[in-house]
């Protein structure tokens, strides 16, 4: 959730979380199926409530259950 947050947009495309995959790469150094994880994660986000999918590779942040303060659209 803190690359998505980090994002700064309400909307974005999953390129936009596979920027952060050398990030994560450097954090779990043990997981080699980084892309998969960055899936699933974005999947649970979604069954939890804290994304929309809007379409193929897009989402969207439900604003009502972000905590945070910035830039969002």
């Amino acid at each position: 959730m803190n690359c998505v947050e980090s994002i700064g947009r309400r909307e974005f495309d999953i390129d936009d979380i596979y920027a952060f995959e050398g990030h994560l790469s450097g954090l779990y150094p043990g997981n080699q199926n980084v892309k998969p994880k960055i899936r699933q994660q974005l999947q649970y986000l979604r069954d939890r409530g804290y994304l929309d999918f809007v379409s193929r590779g897009r989402y969207r942040l439900r604003i009502s259950n972000l905590i945070v303060s910035g830039p969002f659209e």
